[in-house]
């Protein structure tokens, strides 16, 4: 048994820099595997449940394929709407029937802090896939993942956040985790967008030296890495507001013609047009490659919580 066998993920400050070293190590070697075509059956006789409650592509997706690829077998919900919570059932009760059918269960909600919630309706491990507009630790390890990987290492690195960042579960997450590394943070929003105080407080607490503006032509001759997220049209009860905002920032090739060469550019995808077609094949437009280190990440944490 491992040190994460049967916890839960809920949020991105759990991971102590041991846990992470693991996981990332871990996710590693089965990218490794995976680049050669090894079949791994470590999760065999094992099953995941995915619920997910709000839209999803590449998280369900790549939780999916990280069982598969470990030999277990999934069950998926898609859409809220083929529960048994369309007739009005609770989700301690939805998670309560699950758990009787799985063995680890992964939670898309729309409300902030339902993972907590499921976690606290069973002992199966719970991972928390997104909670409204609350956190993502998923997604902020394969980014970390990602960071490492496209930069070579993490340590001192100017890291910009770009978008909606008062929304953005992603961008909660990821500098709640980077923040364990010696690295400067830029968070690029307009005014209404900005990042929720407590991110803020907990970065600069453990030493981060934090900017914030909205100025990304600022940013970008700054960053070794620009992270840029979508502005979430579900989080907003102003359609006005949306639409006077949805297009604050949008990076194109000219634009990164003031950064450096060796820019990594990451989002956490979808992009609507946050990211031009035409920086897509920059050697720094990580975004795709970002979203193909879900599966290994993945498999790593699944294999950790399930040992």
């Amino acid at each position: 048994m491992t040190k994460l066998s049967k916890k839960d993920v809920l949020r991105a400050d759990q991971f102590t820099p041991g846990d992470i070293h693991l996981i990332l190590e871990r996710a590693a070697t089965y990218e490794a595997a995976l680049a050669v075509g090894k079949e791994l059956d470590e999760l065999r006789g094992k099953v995941l449940a995915t619920l997910f409650f709000e839209p999803s592509t590449r998280t369900r997706l790549s939780f999916e394929a990280a069982m598969l690829r470990l030999g277990g077998c999934v069950l998926s919900v898609s859409e809220a709407k083929s529960t048994s919570a369309s007739k009005g059932e609770s989700l301690h009760d939805t998670i309560k029937t699950v758990e009787g059918y799985a063995d680890a269960i992964v939670l898309r909600h729309p409300e902030v802090g339902a993972a907590e919630v499921a976690a606290r309706a069973t002992a199966k491990p719970v991972l928390n896939a997104g909670d409204g507009a609350g956190e993502h630790p998923t997604q902020s390890l394969l980014d970390l993942y990602t960071i490492r990987k496209e930069q070579g290492c993490v340590d001192g690195l100017t890291i910009s956040l770009v978008g909606d960042l008062k929304h953005g579960r992603t961008v909660h997450s990821l500098a709640t985790l980077l923040s364990q590394y010696p690295v400067s943070f830029l968070f690029v929003s307009p005014p209404a967008l900005r990042m929720p105080r407590e991110v803020v407080e907990r970065a600069q607490a453990k030493g981060i030296s934090v900017r914030e503006t909205d100025d990304l032509g600022l940013a970008l001759v700054q960053s070794d890495v620009v992270y840029m997220t979508r502005i979430q049209r579900e989080r907003f009860a102003d359609p006005v507001e949306y639409d006077r905002l949805k297009d604050a920032y949008v990076l194109t090739r000219a634009t990164l013609g003031k950064a450096k060469p060796s820019i990594t550019v990451m989002h956490p995808l979808p992009r609507v047009n946050e990211i031009s077609t035409d920086v897509d094949d920059l050697p720094g437009a990580a975004y795709f490659r970002q979203s193909a280190n879900g599966v290994p990440v993945r498999m790593a944490l699944l294999a950790l919580l399930l040992d």
